[in-house]
Protein backbone atom coordinates (compact mmCIF):
# COMPACT_ATOMS: atom_id res chain seq x y z
CA UNK A 1 0.00 0.00 0.00
CA UNK A 2 2.69 2.48 1.03
CA UNK A 3 4.25 1.92 -2.62
CA UNK A 4 0.79 3.09 -4.33
CA UNK A 5 0.50 6.08 -1.75
CA UNK A 6 4.29 7.09 -3.41
CA UNK A 7 3.69 6.85 -6.80
CA UNK A 8 0.44 8.79 -5.95
CA UNK A 9 2.23 11.90 -3.70
CA UNK A 10 5.26 11.72 -6.32
CA UNK A 11 2.16 12.87 -9.25
CA UNK A 12 -0.24 15.06 -6.73
CA UNK A 13 1.19 16.31 -3.70
CA UNK A 14 0.53 20.33 -4.06
CA UNK A 15 -2.45 22.09 -3.07
CA UNK A 16 -2.97 25.92 -3.51
CA UNK A 17 -4.96 28.70 -2.14
CA UNK A 18 -6.28 32.06 -2.43
CA UNK A 19 -8.57 34.50 -3.43
CA UNK A 20 -9.05 38.73 -3.24
CA UNK A 21 -8.41 41.05 -0.45
CA UNK A 22 -10.71 40.88 2.51
CA UNK A 23 -13.53 43.69 2.26
CA UNK A 24 -13.76 45.57 5.33
CA UNK A 25 -16.62 44.92 7.26
CA UNK A 26 -18.85 46.87 9.30
CA UNK A 27 -18.98 46.25 12.86
CA UNK A 28 -20.34 48.41 15.22
CA UNK A 29 -18.07 51.34 16.49
CA UNK A 30 -16.88 50.49 19.97
CA UNK A 31 -17.37 52.32 22.81
CA UNK A 32 -14.29 53.77 24.62
CA UNK A 33 -13.06 51.30 27.33
CA UNK A 34 -10.42 52.15 30.12
CA UNK A 35 -8.54 49.61 32.13
CA UNK A 36 -10.86 50.96 35.07
CA UNK A 37 -14.20 50.10 33.27
CA UNK A 38 -13.87 46.53 32.63
CA UNK A 39 -15.63 44.27 34.64
CA UNK A 40 -14.61 40.86 35.54
CA UNK A 41 -17.24 38.49 33.17
CA UNK A 42 -16.33 35.21 35.86
CA UNK A 43 -19.05 37.21 37.99
CA UNK A 44 -20.89 39.73 35.78
CA UNK A 45 -24.84 38.10 35.46
CA UNK A 46 -26.06 37.69 32.03
CA UNK A 47 -29.34 40.38 31.12
CA UNK A 48 -31.23 40.34 28.21
CA UNK A 49 -28.75 42.23 25.52
CA UNK A 50 -26.12 39.58 26.67
CA UNK A 51 -25.58 35.99 25.36
CA UNK A 52 -23.97 33.57 26.65
CA UNK A 53 -20.67 32.19 24.58
CA UNK A 54 -22.26 28.73 24.39
CA UNK A 55 -24.41 30.07 22.52
CA UNK A 56 -23.55 32.39 20.40
CA UNK A 57 -22.63 29.76 17.79
CA UNK A 58 -26.48 28.23 17.50
CA UNK A 59 -27.74 31.52 17.41
CA UNK A 60 -25.35 32.89 14.70
CA UNK A 61 -26.28 29.92 12.44
CA UNK A 62 -29.96 30.54 11.96
CA UNK A 63 -28.85 33.76 10.12
CA UNK A 64 -27.62 34.07 6.59
CA UNK A 65 -23.68 35.64 7.23
CA UNK A 66 -23.00 33.54 10.27
CA UNK A 67 -19.41 34.51 9.93
CA UNK A 68 -20.07 38.24 10.42
CA UNK A 69 -22.63 37.77 13.01
CA UNK A 70 -20.15 35.39 15.07
CA UNK A 71 -17.44 37.50 14.69
CA UNK A 72 -19.42 40.69 16.03
CA UNK A 73 -21.16 38.69 18.95
CA UNK A 74 -18.28 36.42 19.98
CA UNK A 75 -16.38 39.31 21.52
CA UNK A 76 -19.20 40.90 23.72
CA UNK A 77 -20.54 37.81 24.88
CA UNK A 78 -20.79 36.19 28.61
CA UNK A 79 -18.42 33.57 28.62
CA UNK A 80 -19.42 31.59 31.75
CA UNK A 81 -22.27 31.93 34.32
CA UNK A 82 -22.35 30.36 37.79
CA UNK A 83 -23.78 27.38 36.44
CA UNK A 84 -20.99 26.05 34.09
CA UNK A 85 -17.94 26.57 32.98
CA UNK A 86 -16.04 27.85 29.54
CA UNK A 87 -16.71 25.87 26.34
CA UNK A 88 -14.22 23.42 25.62
CA UNK A 89 -11.22 24.71 23.53
CA UNK A 90 -12.60 28.65 23.86
CA UNK A 91 -10.46 31.68 25.32
CA UNK A 92 -12.22 34.66 26.61
CA UNK A 93 -9.87 37.05 28.81
CA UNK A 94 -8.25 40.14 28.69
CA UNK A 95 -4.36 40.87 27.75
CA UNK A 96 -2.49 43.06 28.16
CA UNK A 97 -1.76 45.66 25.05
CA UNK A 98 2.04 46.59 25.93
CA UNK A 99 2.85 42.80 25.81
CA UNK A 100 2.14 39.86 23.36
CA UNK A 101 -0.27 37.91 24.14
CA UNK A 102 0.06 33.92 23.50
CA UNK A 103 -2.35 31.14 24.32
CA UNK A 104 -2.88 27.71 23.35
CA UNK A 105 -6.62 26.86 22.77
CA UNK A 106 -5.40 23.16 22.20
CA UNK A 107 -2.08 21.21 22.54
CA UNK A 108 -1.81 21.30 18.59
CA UNK A 109 -2.84 24.99 18.09
CA UNK A 110 -0.86 28.39 18.95
CA UNK A 111 -1.44 31.85 18.76
CA UNK A 112 0.39 35.11 19.30
CA UNK A 113 -0.16 38.66 18.52
CA UNK A 114 2.26 40.87 18.51
CA UNK A 115 1.57 44.14 20.94
CA UNK A 116 1.51 46.50 17.87
CA UNK A 117 -1.17 44.66 16.78
CA UNK A 118 -2.95 44.68 20.34
CA UNK A 119 -2.21 48.68 20.74
CA UNK A 120 -3.72 49.70 17.26
CA UNK A 121 -6.85 47.49 17.73
CA UNK A 122 -7.45 49.25 21.51
CA UNK A 123 -6.84 51.97 20.12
CA UNK A 124 -3.98 53.47 21.53
CA UNK A 125 -0.56 53.95 19.35
CA UNK A 126 1.81 55.42 21.53
CA UNK A 127 4.46 53.46 22.63
CA UNK A 128 4.27 52.74 26.36
CA UNK A 129 0.72 53.11 26.96
CA UNK A 130 -1.19 50.58 29.09
CA UNK A 131 -4.40 49.03 29.08
CA UNK A 132 -6.33 45.68 28.27
CA UNK A 133 -8.35 44.70 25.59
CA UNK A 134 -10.62 41.20 24.91
CA UNK A 135 -8.90 38.36 23.17
CA UNK A 136 -11.35 35.52 22.30
CA UNK A 137 -9.59 32.34 20.64
CA UNK A 138 -12.28 29.51 19.95
CA UNK A 139 -11.72 26.09 17.26
CA UNK A 140 -14.72 25.79 15.25
CA UNK A 141 -15.78 22.49 12.74
CA UNK A 142 -14.67 23.25 9.22
CA UNK A 143 -18.45 21.31 7.98
CA UNK A 144 -19.91 24.84 9.17
CA UNK A 145 -18.24 26.95 5.95
CA UNK A 146 -19.57 26.44 2.73
CA UNK A 147 -17.16 26.84 0.09
CA UNK A 148 -18.25 28.70 -3.28
CA UNK A 149 -16.21 29.32 -6.61
CA UNK A 150 -14.06 32.41 -5.90
CA UNK A 151 -14.75 35.70 -7.70
CA UNK A 152 -12.78 35.90 -11.10
CA UNK A 153 -10.20 38.21 -11.45
CA UNK A 154 -11.49 41.75 -12.73
CA UNK A 155 -9.10 43.66 -15.92
CA UNK A 156 -6.83 43.00 -18.96
CA UNK A 157 -3.95 41.85 -16.38
CA UNK A 158 -3.31 38.81 -15.58
CA UNK A 159 -3.12 38.59 -11.59
CA UNK A 160 -2.28 35.43 -10.04
CA UNK A 161 -4.41 32.34 -8.91
CA UNK A 162 -5.24 32.23 -5.75
CA UNK A 163 -8.48 30.52 -5.20
CA UNK A 164 -8.07 27.32 -3.01
CA UNK A 165 -8.11 24.07 -4.73
CA UNK A 166 -11.24 22.45 -4.53
CA UNK A 167 -10.19 19.06 -3.92
CA UNK A 168 -8.36 20.46 -0.46
CA UNK A 169 -9.61 20.10 2.81
CA UNK A 170 -8.80 21.73 5.85
CA UNK A 171 -6.09 20.15 7.81
CA UNK A 172 -7.63 18.07 11.18
CA UNK A 173 -11.14 19.62 9.98
CA UNK A 174 -10.66 22.49 12.37
CA UNK A 175 -10.85 26.35 12.10
CA UNK A 176 -9.21 28.36 14.51
CA UNK A 177 -11.47 31.99 14.92
CA UNK A 178 -9.25 34.81 16.63
CA UNK A 179 -10.58 38.11 17.14
CA UNK A 180 -9.76 40.65 19.36
CA UNK A 181 -12.31 43.33 20.57
CA UNK A 182 -14.75 44.80 18.32
CA UNK A 183 -12.48 45.86 15.83
CA UNK A 184 -12.00 44.62 12.15
CA UNK A 185 -8.27 45.18 11.85
CA UNK A 186 -6.15 44.12 8.66
CA UNK A 187 -2.63 45.21 7.20
CA UNK A 188 -0.89 44.76 10.62
CA UNK A 189 2.72 46.29 10.69
CA UNK A 190 3.60 43.34 12.57
CA UNK A 191 1.88 40.01 11.54
CA UNK A 192 0.48 37.33 14.07
CA UNK A 193 1.44 33.73 14.39
CA UNK A 194 -0.69 31.17 14.26
CA UNK A 195 1.25 27.39 14.94
CA UNK A 196 -0.83 24.23 13.68
CA UNK A 197 1.00 21.30 14.46
CA UNK A 198 0.91 18.24 11.87
CA UNK A 199 2.41 14.70 11.03
CA UNK A 200 4.62 14.71 8.08
CA UNK A 201 1.95 13.27 5.93
CA UNK A 202 0.41 16.95 5.84
CA UNK A 203 3.96 18.58 4.42
CA UNK A 204 2.40 20.43 1.22
CA UNK A 205 -0.26 22.38 3.89
CA UNK A 206 -0.91 26.34 3.14
CA UNK A 207 -2.12 28.84 5.45
CA UNK A 208 -5.42 30.05 4.44
CA UNK A 209 -7.93 32.24 6.10
CA UNK A 210 -12.17 32.21 5.36
CA UNK A 211 -13.14 35.13 2.95
CA UNK A 212 -16.92 36.27 2.52
CA UNK A 213 -18.47 35.54 -1.27
CA UNK A 214 -19.68 39.28 -2.32
CA UNK A 215 -23.37 38.05 -2.86
CA UNK A 216 -23.39 37.93 1.21
CA UNK A 217 -25.28 34.51 0.48
CA UNK A 218 -23.61 32.73 3.41
CA UNK A 219 -20.83 31.11 1.60
CA UNK A 220 -17.19 32.19 0.50
CA UNK A 221 -13.82 30.48 0.07
CA UNK A 222 -10.46 29.70 1.51
CA UNK A 223 -7.83 32.56 0.51
CA UNK A 224 -4.03 33.00 0.80
CA UNK A 225 -3.89 36.85 0.57
CA UNK A 226 -1.89 38.42 3.32
CA UNK A 227 -0.95 35.18 5.08
CA UNK A 228 2.54 33.36 4.55
CA UNK A 229 3.39 29.66 5.34
CA UNK A 230 6.43 27.93 7.25
CA UNK A 231 6.94 24.98 8.61
CA UNK A 232 9.33 22.48 10.26
CA UNK A 233 9.40 18.98 11.64
CA UNK A 234 6.04 18.77 13.23
CA UNK A 235 4.06 22.37 13.11
CA UNK A 236 3.12 24.86 10.09
CA UNK A 237 3.46 28.20 10.98
CA UNK A 238 1.33 31.08 9.15
CA UNK A 239 1.83 34.61 9.55
CA UNK A 240 -1.02 36.87 8.80
CA UNK A 241 -1.77 40.68 8.63
CA UNK A 242 -5.11 40.57 10.02
CA UNK A 243 -7.77 38.99 12.24
CA UNK A 244 -10.16 35.93 10.96
CA UNK A 245 -11.34 32.36 10.70
CA UNK A 246 -7.52 30.74 9.97
CA UNK A 247 -6.72 26.79 8.82
CA UNK A 248 -4.53 24.99 7.10
CA UNK A 249 -5.60 23.47 3.76
CA UNK A 250 -3.50 19.98 2.38
CA UNK A 251 -4.67 17.50 0.05
CA UNK A 252 -7.01 14.56 1.29
CA UNK A 253 -4.98 12.04 2.93
CA UNK A 254 -5.44 8.36 1.19
CA UNK A 255 -7.10 6.23 4.09
CA UNK A 256 -8.01 2.74 3.95
CA UNK A 257 -8.30 -0.17 6.16
CA UNK A 258 -6.29 -2.78 7.11
CA UNK A 259 -7.30 -5.34 4.74
CA UNK A 260 -7.38 -3.24 1.38
CA UNK A 261 -3.81 -1.79 2.47
CA UNK A 262 -2.05 -5.51 2.46
CA UNK A 263 -4.11 -6.81 -0.66
CA UNK A 264 -2.87 -3.11 -2.47
CA UNK A 265 0.77 -3.88 -1.44
CA UNK A 266 0.66 -7.37 -2.69
CA UNK A 267 -0.26 -6.53 -5.54
CA UNK A 268 2.37 -3.59 -6.09
CA UNK A 269 5.03 -6.41 -5.22
CA UNK A 270 3.47 -9.10 -7.20
CA UNK A 271 3.27 -7.14 -10.18
CA UNK A 272 6.52 -5.48 -10.06
CA UNK A 273 8.22 -8.71 -10.31
CA UNK A 274 6.16 -10.02 -12.79
CA UNK A 275 6.49 -7.37 -14.68
CA UNK A 276 10.28 -7.75 -14.02
CA UNK A 277 10.05 -11.18 -15.48
CA UNK A 278 8.14 -10.61 -18.36
CA UNK A 279 9.94 -7.12 -19.51
CA UNK A 280 13.11 -10.02 -20.10
CA UNK A 281 11.05 -12.52 -21.95
CA UNK A 282 9.91 -9.51 -24.42
CA UNK A 283 13.57 -8.14 -24.88
CA UNK A 284 14.60 -11.70 -26.08
CA UNK A 285 11.31 -12.08 -28.40
CA UNK A 286 12.18 -8.26 -29.89
CA UNK A 287 15.73 -9.77 -30.31
CA UNK A 288 14.63 -12.48 -32.13
CA UNK A 289 11.88 -10.45 -33.96
CA UNK A 290 14.79 -7.94 -34.89
CA UNK A 291 16.83 -10.41 -36.14
CA UNK A 292 13.91 -11.68 -38.35
CA UNK A 293 12.39 -8.71 -39.59
CA UNK A 294 14.68 -5.84 -38.63
CA UNK A 295 12.46 -2.61 -38.02
CA UNK A 296 13.13 0.83 -36.53
CA UNK A 297 9.79 0.08 -34.72
CA UNK A 298 10.71 -3.38 -33.07
CA UNK A 299 14.26 -0.97 -31.87
CA UNK A 300 11.47 1.47 -30.34
CA UNK A 301 10.01 -0.98 -28.68
CA UNK A 302 13.28 -2.73 -26.75
CA UNK A 303 14.16 0.57 -25.47
CA UNK A 304 11.19 1.13 -23.64
CA UNK A 305 10.99 -2.55 -22.45
CA UNK A 306 14.70 -1.93 -21.24
CA UNK A 307 13.67 1.27 -19.17
CA UNK A 308 10.52 -0.26 -17.90
CA UNK A 309 13.07 -3.48 -16.35
CA UNK A 310 15.20 -0.83 -15.41
CA UNK A 311 12.47 1.16 -13.19
CA UNK A 312 10.90 -1.90 -11.64
CA UNK A 313 14.18 -3.52 -10.31
CA UNK A 314 15.29 -0.18 -9.13
CA UNK A 315 11.86 0.88 -7.99
CA UNK A 316 11.83 -2.85 -5.48
CA UNK A 317 15.49 -2.32 -4.35
CA UNK A 318 14.78 1.23 -3.41
CA UNK A 319 11.74 -0.28 -1.48
CA UNK A 320 13.23 -3.60 0.45
CA UNK A 321 16.54 -1.87 0.66
CA UNK A 322 15.50 0.72 3.87
CA UNK A 323 14.93 -2.46 5.44
CA UNK A 324 17.76 -4.89 4.52
CA UNK A 325 20.05 -1.70 5.70
CA UNK A 326 21.90 -1.48 8.76
CA UNK A 327 23.49 1.19 11.00
CA UNK A 328 26.50 0.12 9.46
CA UNK A 329 26.00 0.61 5.67
CA UNK A 330 26.92 3.92 4.00
CA UNK A 331 24.10 6.47 2.99
CA UNK A 332 25.22 7.07 -0.37
CA UNK A 333 24.32 3.21 -1.05
CA UNK A 334 20.33 4.90 -0.59
CA UNK A 335 21.28 8.02 -2.72
CA UNK A 336 22.62 5.99 -5.64
CA UNK A 337 18.95 4.01 -5.50
CA UNK A 338 17.10 6.95 -5.75
CA UNK A 339 19.46 8.38 -8.15
CA UNK A 340 19.00 4.95 -10.05
CA UNK A 341 14.86 4.89 -9.70
CA UNK A 342 14.71 8.69 -10.81
CA UNK A 343 16.66 8.28 -14.24
CA UNK A 344 14.73 4.90 -14.58
CA UNK A 345 11.47 6.89 -14.70
CA UNK A 346 12.25 9.54 -16.41
CA UNK A 347 14.10 7.22 -19.48
CA UNK A 348 10.66 5.45 -19.24
CA UNK A 349 8.67 8.91 -19.79
CA UNK A 350 11.25 9.39 -22.44
CA UNK A 351 10.45 6.40 -24.63
CA UNK A 352 7.53 6.23 -23.68
CA UNK A 353 7.41 10.63 -25.57
CA UNK A 354 9.48 8.59 -28.22
CA UNK A 355 7.21 5.69 -29.15
CA UNK A 356 4.40 8.70 -29.86
CA UNK A 357 7.11 10.16 -31.62
CA UNK A 358 7.57 7.40 -33.78
CA UNK A 359 3.50 6.15 -34.09
CA UNK A 360 3.79 10.22 -35.58
CA UNK A 361 6.17 9.47 -38.42
CA UNK A 362 4.72 6.19 -39.04
CA UNK A 363 1.05 7.06 -39.70
CA UNK A 364 0.78 10.88 -40.25
CA UNK A 365 4.24 11.57 -42.44
CA UNK A 366 4.30 8.26 -44.24
CA UNK A 367 5.96 8.85 -47.42
CA UNK A 368 9.12 11.53 -47.99
CA UNK A 369 11.11 10.23 -44.76
CA UNK A 370 14.66 10.15 -44.74
CA UNK A 371 16.16 9.94 -41.57
CA UNK A 372 20.19 9.16 -40.68
CA UNK A 373 21.17 7.03 -37.54
CA UNK A 374 17.07 7.21 -36.91
CA UNK A 375 17.89 4.95 -33.12
CA UNK A 376 20.76 6.72 -32.26
CA UNK A 377 18.79 10.04 -32.38
CA UNK A 378 16.27 8.73 -30.54
CA UNK A 379 18.71 7.01 -27.90
CA UNK A 380 20.35 10.61 -27.17
CA UNK A 381 16.83 11.92 -26.43
CA UNK A 382 15.45 9.07 -24.32
CA UNK A 383 18.55 8.09 -22.76
CA UNK A 384 20.73 11.06 -22.60
CA UNK A 385 18.47 13.28 -21.16
CA UNK A 386 17.71 11.82 -17.99
CA UNK A 387 21.07 11.23 -17.17
CA UNK A 388 21.70 14.83 -17.42
CA UNK A 389 18.99 15.45 -15.20
CA UNK A 390 20.02 12.65 -12.91
CA UNK A 391 23.21 13.74 -12.97
CA UNK A 392 22.39 17.51 -11.87
CA UNK A 393 19.83 16.42 -9.14
CA UNK A 394 22.71 14.11 -7.59
CA UNK A 395 25.08 16.74 -8.14
CA UNK A 396 22.71 18.89 -5.80
CA UNK A 397 22.28 16.40 -3.28
CA UNK A 398 18.52 15.89 -3.59
CA UNK A 399 18.30 11.76 -3.02
CA UNK A 400 18.45 10.16 -0.03
CA UNK A 401 15.46 8.31 2.21
CA UNK A 402 12.08 8.82 2.15
CA UNK A 403 9.34 8.76 4.70
CA UNK A 404 5.71 7.89 3.98
CA UNK A 405 3.00 7.56 6.23
CA UNK A 406 -0.35 5.93 5.64
CA UNK A 407 -3.10 6.41 7.81
CA UNK A 408 -5.94 3.80 8.03
CA UNK A 409 -9.67 4.21 8.52
CA UNK A 410 -9.16 3.88 12.12
CA UNK A 411 -6.40 6.87 12.16
CA UNK A 412 -3.59 4.48 12.82
CA UNK A 413 -0.32 5.65 10.87
CA UNK A 414 2.18 3.04 9.60
CA UNK A 415 5.69 4.62 8.24
CA UNK A 416 7.64 2.77 5.47
CA UNK A 417 10.90 4.45 4.02
CA UNK A 418 12.10 3.88 0.21
CA UNK A 419 15.07 5.20 -1.47
CA UNK A 420 13.93 8.59 -3.47
CA UNK A 421 14.04 12.74 -4.02
CA UNK A 422 14.27 13.37 -0.32
CA UNK A 423 11.26 15.93 1.10
CA UNK A 424 13.00 18.67 1.53
CA UNK A 425 13.10 18.77 -2.56
CA UNK A 426 9.94 18.96 -3.31
CA UNK A 427 10.02 21.48 -6.28
CA UNK A 428 12.40 19.36 -8.09
CA UNK A 429 10.00 16.13 -8.01
CA UNK A 430 7.80 18.59 -9.20
CA UNK A 431 9.57 19.77 -12.43
CA UNK A 432 10.97 16.65 -13.18
CA UNK A 433 8.27 14.19 -12.19
CA UNK A 434 4.99 15.57 -12.26
CA UNK A 435 5.68 18.46 -14.99
CA UNK A 436 7.60 15.89 -17.50
CA UNK A 437 4.70 13.15 -16.94
CA UNK A 438 1.87 15.86 -17.95
CA UNK A 439 3.86 17.37 -21.11
CA UNK A 440 4.15 13.15 -22.45
CA UNK A 441 0.22 12.45 -21.34
CA UNK A 442 -0.62 15.49 -22.95
CA UNK A 443 1.45 14.54 -26.37
CA UNK A 444 0.86 11.01 -26.62
CA UNK A 445 -2.92 11.26 -25.78
CA UNK A 446 -3.27 13.79 -28.35
CA UNK A 447 -1.04 11.19 -30.63
CA UNK A 448 -3.48 8.65 -29.92
CA UNK A 449 -6.88 10.47 -31.08
CA UNK A 450 -4.82 11.56 -34.39
CA UNK A 451 -3.97 7.70 -35.21
CA UNK A 452 -7.81 6.53 -33.86
CA UNK A 453 -8.78 9.26 -36.41
CA UNK A 454 -6.36 8.27 -39.35
CA UNK A 455 -7.10 4.28 -39.02
CA UNK A 456 -10.68 5.12 -38.95
CA UNK A 457 -10.75 7.35 -42.14
CA UNK A 458 -8.14 4.20 -44.04
CA UNK A 459 -10.55 2.16 -42.82
CA UNK A 460 -13.32 3.98 -44.58
CA UNK A 461 -11.64 4.46 -47.55
CA UNK A 462 -10.53 0.20 -48.18
CA UNK A 463 -14.23 -0.52 -47.00
CA UNK A 464 -15.48 2.21 -50.10
CA UNK A 465 -12.46 0.48 -52.59
CA UNK A 466 -14.22 -3.22 -52.21
CA UNK A 467 -17.77 -1.54 -52.87
CA UNK A 468 -20.45 -4.59 -52.42
CA UNK A 469 -18.23 -7.29 -52.09
CA UNK A 470 -18.48 -7.34 -48.18
CA UNK A 471 -22.24 -8.65 -48.77
CA UNK A 472 -21.36 -11.79 -50.75
CA UNK A 473 -20.91 -13.94 -48.11
CA UNK A 474 -24.03 -13.44 -46.32
CA UNK A 475 -24.93 -11.57 -43.57
CA UNK A 476 -23.88 -13.68 -40.72
CA UNK A 477 -20.20 -13.84 -42.13
CA UNK A 478 -20.24 -10.26 -42.92
CA UNK A 479 -21.26 -10.07 -38.83
CA UNK A 480 -18.58 -12.13 -37.93
CA UNK A 481 -15.90 -10.36 -39.57
CA UNK A 482 -17.42 -6.98 -38.12
CA UNK A 483 -16.92 -8.41 -34.55
CA UNK A 484 -13.95 -9.80 -35.19
CA UNK A 485 -12.69 -6.38 -36.24
CA UNK A 486 -14.41 -4.65 -33.45
CA UNK A 487 -11.88 -7.13 -30.85
CA UNK A 488 -8.73 -6.58 -32.93
CA UNK A 489 -9.71 -2.85 -32.85
CA UNK A 490 -9.96 -2.40 -29.34
CA UNK A 491 -7.07 -4.93 -28.67
CA UNK A 492 -4.99 -2.74 -31.01
CA UNK A 493 -6.44 0.38 -29.09
CA UNK A 494 -5.68 -0.75 -25.80
CA UNK A 495 -1.84 -2.00 -26.66
CA UNK A 496 -1.12 1.44 -27.95
CA UNK A 497 -2.57 2.92 -24.84
CA UNK A 498 0.16 0.90 -22.38
CA UNK A 499 2.86 1.51 -25.10
CA UNK A 500 1.94 5.26 -24.99
CA UNK A 501 2.08 5.52 -21.14
CA UNK A 502 -1.83 6.00 -20.98
CA UNK A 503 -2.02 4.10 -17.62
CA UNK A 504 0.08 6.72 -15.66
CA UNK A 505 -2.80 8.92 -16.42
CA UNK A 506 -4.82 7.03 -13.87
CA UNK A 507 -3.29 9.19 -10.86
CA UNK A 508 -5.19 12.24 -11.93
CA UNK A 509 -8.69 9.92 -11.39
CA UNK A 510 -7.39 9.64 -7.55
CA UNK A 511 -6.79 13.08 -7.48
CA UNK A 512 -10.39 14.32 -8.07
CA UNK A 513 -11.93 11.36 -6.36
CA UNK A 514 -9.62 9.11 -3.77
CA UNK A 515 -11.54 6.05 -3.93
CA UNK A 516 -10.61 2.19 -3.56
CA UNK A 517 -11.37 1.86 -7.50
CA UNK A 518 -9.39 3.83 -8.27
CA UNK A 519 -6.43 2.76 -6.00
CA UNK A 520 -7.12 -0.72 -7.13
CA UNK A 521 -6.75 0.36 -10.83
CA UNK A 522 -3.73 2.56 -10.75
CA UNK A 523 -2.00 -0.33 -8.73
CA UNK A 524 -2.88 -3.04 -11.30
CA UNK A 525 -1.98 -1.12 -14.40
CA UNK A 526 0.90 0.29 -13.27
CA UNK A 527 3.16 -2.72 -11.30
CA UNK A 528 2.03 -4.72 -14.66
CA UNK A 529 3.26 -2.57 -17.38
CA UNK A 530 5.77 -5.37 -17.82
CA UNK A 531 3.13 -7.69 -18.55
CA UNK A 532 1.53 -5.88 -20.94
CA UNK A 533 4.73 -5.05 -23.10
CA UNK A 534 4.96 -8.69 -23.01
CA UNK A 535 1.50 -8.92 -24.59
CA UNK A 536 2.11 -6.42 -26.89
CA UNK A 537 5.17 -8.26 -28.21
CA UNK A 538 3.58 -11.24 -28.67
CA UNK A 539 0.88 -10.06 -30.80
CA UNK A 540 3.92 -8.83 -32.87
CA UNK A 541 5.21 -12.10 -32.97
CA UNK A 542 1.49 -13.36 -34.57
CA UNK A 543 1.57 -10.57 -36.49
CA UNK A 544 4.70 -11.46 -37.96
CA UNK A 545 3.84 -15.17 -38.90
CA UNK A 546 0.65 -14.65 -40.57
CA UNK A 547 2.35 -11.63 -42.66
CA UNK A 548 4.81 -14.18 -43.94
CA UNK A 549 2.08 -16.94 -44.00
CA UNK A 550 -0.33 -14.92 -46.21
CA UNK A 551 -0.86 -12.21 -48.27
CA UNK A 552 -2.19 -8.73 -46.92
CA UNK A 553 -5.32 -8.16 -47.90
CA UNK A 554 -6.23 -4.91 -46.29
CA UNK A 555 -4.48 -1.99 -48.60
CA UNK A 556 -4.58 0.61 -45.63
CA UNK A 557 -2.71 -2.35 -43.61
CA UNK A 558 -0.26 -2.72 -46.62
CA UNK A 559 0.08 0.94 -46.93
CA UNK A 560 1.33 1.14 -43.14
CA UNK A 561 3.48 -2.00 -43.50
CA UNK A 562 5.50 -0.52 -46.47
CA UNK A 563 6.83 2.19 -44.37
CA UNK A 564 10.28 1.93 -43.37
CA UNK A 565 12.69 4.30 -41.78
CA UNK A 566 16.46 4.00 -43.35
CA UNK A 567 19.57 3.71 -41.05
Amino acid sequence: MWITHFFLLICFSTSQAGGRTQPERSSPAPSSVSGSNWTSYATQKPTIQQILCKDVLQRCLGTVMWTRCYEQRIATCTPRTLRGPLPPNFIHRKVNSSHEAEERPTLQHRVRIPSSALQRIRGAFQAGSEGNVQLVITLLNSSLFTVSPPPRPRGRGLKPDQSAHVNSTVMGQLVLSVRVGNHTVSNLSQPIRLSFKHNKQADNGTCVFWQESAEEDGTGHWSREGCDTAYNEDEFICSCNHLSFFAVLVNPSITVDQTNAVNLTYITYTGSALSVIFTIVSLVIYICLQRRRPEKAIGVHMQLTGALLCLHLSFLLCGLWPWLEDEDVPGWVCQALGLLLHWSLLTTFSWTALEGFHLYLLLVRVFNIYVRRYLLKLSLVGWGLPTVIAAVCGILGVYGKYSVEVRDATNNTSAAQMCWISRGFSLVTYITVVGYLGLVLLCNSSMLLVVVVKLWRLRESTRGASGGREGSGGWKTMYREKRARLWKDCATLLGLSCVLGLPWGLAGSTYFSVSLPGLYLFTTCNSLQGVFMFLWSLALTCKSRSDSNSSVKDPSTQKMMETSFNN
